[in-house]
Order: C-alpha cells, then structure tokens, then sequence
C-alpha cells in the first residue's frame, strides 16, 4: 500500500457472473463504509476495460467484491497480480480450489474433514436418477446456490439440467444449516440458518427469506468441530484474511456429523449476510471488518 495519508481503493463490483446483482450491493455497501473509515474510494463495475480502467487509476488497492465466476476463481487475481496490484481476500490458487467443488473436496479429505459423497456428471442430459434421492444436482464451479437442483422423489424424473458438463450430483445430508467465517486466522461463531424450505439464491439475499439464530444453540462438542472444521478448511485451501464455510449437521451422528459443503473465499457483505453479523457479534463493526480487509491487502497471496 502507498504512503499516503488516504490510500486510494478501487472497489471493483459486478462484472458478468450469475451473482452479478449480489456483488453490486456488496460494492456499494463496502465502499460505503471505506468513505467512512476515512479511504478515498473509487467504484468499478468490472468489465472488458477492467484492466484499462486499473491501469489508468492507479489504485493503492484493490477492494474484491466480485461474486462467482471471473472474480471469485482466481481469475480476477491472476490480472491483479500481473499489475502488481495488491487486493483483497485470496489469491489465485485458493480463489481457484475453493470455487471448483470437486477439487476443494480432495482438499478438505486430505485435511481430514467429512465430506458428502458425490461424483462428477458426464456430459449430457440426465436421463434417470444418477444415485438414489435424496441427492442435490450442482454446479461444480458457482457459488450462491446457483443452479442447484434438490431432488427428494425417487417417482419424481431427474431434474430439468440442460447439460452434465460442469455439474456434479452430491448426496443429500439431513440435518441442520451451519456457517462459520473465518477472520484473521480465528474462527468467529457458529450460525444457524433456519429458512422454510432449503437454502437456496433467494433464501439467501431476500430480506426476511431466512434467519440467522447466531451463536447457533449446539452442544459444546458440535460448536467445536464447526468451529475447528472451518479454521481447518481456510488454512488448507490457502485462504487469506476471510472465508466462510458450510455446514450440514446430521444430529443423530453426533459431532461426528459436521460435514462441511463448500468454503467461500469472498463472503457476501449484503445487508442479509452472515459473515458481517458475525463480525459484528465478535465486535467488529463492519467498517472496521472492510478496513481489515484492506490493511491486509497485497499482492503474491
């Protein structure tokens, strides 16, 4: 970062992934708060010109609130590095990990943590149940719960998905909804996510789809293994700074039955997000937590 009394941070937002509404009202709020805590900011929808309009304004830093796809899989970072940027949140290598499912779940076995079974789809519309429901149809490479097909009924026909290419089919853990974010290297809380239906993109960013029960009301040993499980995840998939994991918890497997989904390297910073509320339980304001990520920005992470 520069010497200079107000670093100057470009926070770069939108751009053209599926989670591109989400990522604007995460740019906004974030350089929201950076004006408070005293940053000159600029706000970038990230484009074609992305690399023409750094280039031109020069940025001390660069805040990351892209979403899914090209900002959040090491892509965006592979051309922050090559301007000698520094930016937050992960680099190249654990942006890319963390966004492939199929590879961040080799990952997480090897550091020991439970994962769902599940396989990779060949390519082509599914034509029968690829194992026997419950099972979740997914994307192997988008996050927010983008084209996730959940399938209960062995009588109901195989989900609607255009194509297998990219997706993969995951066996369904019962149980109940956790996330824990990761902050400066500790493991913050535990949260609850209690929606009517299942988790999907709308429970996720619709004020009032969902609520959030923070710290979740767990026995001591579960509230440790979520807590350790997601500390564990961060360090082995090379996480910088923040991330966030998910959690299913079979109850009757006991703490045994923490099984992490997927860890997100860029959190969302809406106003219904969970990595900011628990933050804030912790005791940090979410000006604070957005100057955090900036004051640890920096380039090869």
């Amino acid at each position: 970062m520069s010497s200079r009394k107000a670093p100057h941070v470009a926070v770069i937002m939108g751009g053209p992934s599926a989670e591109r509404e989400v990522s604007l009202v995460t740019g906004a709020q974030c350089a929201a708060a950076l004006r408070e805590e005293g940053f000159e900011v600029s706000e970038i929808d990230a484009g074609d010109d992305l690399p023409g309009r750094l280039a031109a304004l020069a940025p001390d830093v660069v805040f990351n609130a892209l979403h899914g796809r090209w900002g959040e899989d090491g892509t965006v970072q592979g051309l922050l590095e090559w301007l000698r940027i520094p930016y937050t949140h992960s680099g190249i290598l654990a942006s890319a990990l963390a966004m492939d499912k199929e590879r961040a779940k080799i990952v997480f076995e090897a550091a020991g943590l439970n994962v769902a079974r599940s396989f990779a789809l060949p390519p082509g519309p599914l034509t029968d149940h690829p194992m026997p429901p419950p099972y979740v149809v997914k994307p192997i490479r988008e996050g927010s719960s983008v084209g996730i097909h959940l399938v209960l009924d062995a009588n109901a026909p195989p989900p609607p998905v255009p194509d297998g290419a990219g997706l993969m089919v995951e066996e369904y853990v019962p149980g109940r909804e956790l996330t824990v974010s990761v902050l400066g290297g500790e493991a913050l809380i535990v949260t609850e996510i209690i929606t009517e239906g299942w988790y999907d993109y709308e429970a996720k960013y619709r004020p009032g789809a969902s609520r959030h029960v923070l710290p979740a009301d767990l026995p001591h040993e579960v509230t440790e293994a979520c807590l350790e499980a997601a500390l564990t995840a961060h360090d082995a998939l090379g996480c910088r700074t923040l991330s966030r994991s998910d959690f299913r918890w079979n109850e009757a497997a006991g703490a045994g039955g923490v099984v992490i989904l997927e860890t997100n390297t860029q959190p969302g910073m809406t106003p219904t997000s969970l990595t900011p509320e628990q933050a804030a339980a912790r005791g940090i304001g979410f000006g604070r937590l957005c100057r955090m990520l900036v004051e640890d920005a920096s380039c090869d992470r």
